[in-house]
């Protein structure tokens, strides 16, 4: 077995993982970063998933080193790619012109951008990436945990990384059992916390849905219908009672009104036939699955380079509602069956969806491992919502952001605030039956109080795993937000090794937190949001 030494462990290479390595590498420190998956980057490169962000990304609300991940995406597509003039000289380039967000681009770009930002600190030694390994043991004794031991995936050997601080950046919180922290899983009920979108009762198995999300463009004329699936009978039959249809169908839920909707399906629309510029307060964006997610549109480039606009399946109909993939004997079951209900609804895009001709499916429709760096065209891992959840110091609730309960009253604010974040409470079906929960949100931030265990001394959530409910861990699981979250606990953690405290020590005296507050806003972390009434 290989030991390593170090000053701080990362485990989990997701984008809250690679902030947090960056912001403590940026400080000095020596740094283990730990990823299951070929890259890093998470639900933005190895999940495929294209950012979701707020209104006012272009102007505020991210931190500098997330906005220089989103700028040298763009310079990427620049310096790399046949632009048309006209999408050259775009501030706000949109390479995908897909209507989810206002940065629609390849999962590759991203990952060479996060691996040219990772570079100089792989040269310098200080940061050493273990890949594709996995997290199965920990050494914790007096609620310090002492080392974590990774095996990894495809040899089977073991490593055991020994750190004075220890971060959980993993998709699903997988040291939280493994050092014995205290955390929660699913739902909470509304008579633990009071939240009115709560159930009654809470549920720990009942979690979002997660997505096995794939690529695809379109060839005219061509034939690359992949062969039927053994159990496309039983995906092609499942239709919950709310769905208005079955799944494998264009029909999906409404999530702010629950109504069943069917939405169009587009292949290789006119270009300029979006705008890009809606408001997704009033308008989602997703009556076309097409231009919803696209990720690359042909009027982006010069004629003749893409003969096809590329295209991301993440839509409701690949959510898997079958069971949690969280403390599970059951779990490897739950990923096969997840990827084989998107497996099915490729297959009936390819055969049997309704065409806007009369006919029906488009065998052309060409399934691109080579955007995804599978062989298959799905993602390398599935589209993760929900992660367990520390139980912290101070948990975030529903009456803390929400609109409707606070009133129009300014921006959610925390006084020992670590950063910001925006987007709708936004829960997708649930493995407890649930259809949609969307709550309308303030613009909130992250109280430091989040990011502290209620025991555990030296480990940090820098993900989805932090101090939030069911509820408001719909709001609080976006892109930029579990950066600012995994940069925060990166900061964090340096700031305590450097002045020999705990995290708790910093959180418990105002004078040090007011000093680690200075220390996020010198490298670039808001800890507050502007008045944005009027905008």
């Amino acid at each position: 077995m290989t030991h390593i030494e170090t000053d701080i462990a990362v485990i989990g290479g997701g984008l809250g993982g690679v902030a947090a390595a960056l912001a403590a590498l940026k400080r000095g420190h020596r740094v283990v970063l730990s990823e299951e998956h070929p890259w890093l980057g998470g639900q933005l490169t190895s999940q495929a998933v294209p950012p979701d962000e707020h209104i006012w990304v272009e102007q505020f609300g991210v931190t500098t080193t997330y906005r220089s991940l989103r700028e040298g995406i763009r310079q990427y597509y620049r310096d790399a790619y046949p632009l048309t003039d006209t999408a050259r000289r775009d501030l706000q380039l949109n390479p995908g012109r897909g209507r989810v967000s206002r940065l629609c681009h390849e999962p590759r770009v991203a990952l060479a951008v996060i691996t040219r930002m990772l570079a100089p600190h792989l040269s310098s030694g200080r940061l050493t990436v273990l890949q594709p390994h996995v997290p199965i043991a920990a050494d914790t004794t007096d609620d310090t945990v002492h080392s974590v031991t990774l095996r990894h995936t495809t040899t089977g050997a073991e490593t055991t990384v020994s750190a004075t601080f220890v971060l959980d950046a993993t998709e699903t919180g997988e040291l939280l059992p493994l050092t014995g922290t205290a955390y929660v899983t699913g739902a909470e009920g509304r008579d633990e916390t009071g939240e009115p979108s709560a159930p009654e009762h809470g549920d720990p198995t009942n979690v979002q849905s997660i997505a096995w999300c794939f690529v695809f463009d379109h060839v005219e004329g061509g034939d690359h219908t992949i062969e039927r699936p053994d159990d496309y009978a039983h995906w092609r039959a499942l239709a919950p009672a709310f769905w208005g249809d079955a799944m494998l169908s264009f029909t999906a839920p409404n999530p702010r009104t629950l109504r069943p909707e069917t939405r169009t399906f587009n292949v290789n629309p006119p270009y300029a036939t979006v705008v890009g510029d809606e408001d997704p307060r009033a308008d989602a964006g997703d009556d076309d699955l097409w231009i919803f997610r696209r990720i690359a549109a042909r009027e982006t480039f010069l004629p003749g380079s893409l003969d096809s606009d590329i295209v991301l399946a993440n839509w409701p109909q690949l959510d898997y509602l079958g069971g949690s993939i969280i403390d599970t004997p059951d779990r490897q079951a739950h990923l096969r069956a997840a990827k084989a209900q998107s497996r099915s609804f490729a297959y009936w895009l390819q055969t049997e969806a309704p065409r806007p001709d009369g006919g029906t499916g488009w065998p052309g429709l060409r399934l691109r491992g080579d955007i995804v760096g599978t062989d298959d065209g799905f993602a390398q891992a599935p589209y993760i919502r929900e992660s367990r959840r520390i139980r912290a110091m101070r948990t975030i609730v529903e009456q803390d952001i929400s609109v409707a309960l606070r009133g129009h009253r300014g921006p959610a604010r925390f006084a020992d605030s670590v950063g910001v974040g925006m987007y709708r409470i936004d829960l997708h079906p649930s493995t407890g039956g649930d259809n949609y929960i969307d709550v309308e949100c303030a613009p909130f931030e992250i109280p430091l109080g989040a990011l502290i265990p209620v025991a555990t001394r030296n480990l940090l959530p820098a993900a989805k795993n932090i101090g939030t409910t069911h509820i408001t861990n719909g709001a609080y699981r976006l892109h930029p937000v579990e950066w600012n979250i995994g940069e925060s606990a990166g900061e964090l953690a340096a700031f305590c090794l450097e002045r020999e405290l705990l995290p708790a020590d910093v959180l418990a005296k105002p004078e040090l937190a007011g000093r680690f507050q200075a220390t996020l806003t010198e490298a670039g972390v808001d800890i507050h949001w502007p008045e944005i009434l009027g905008y």
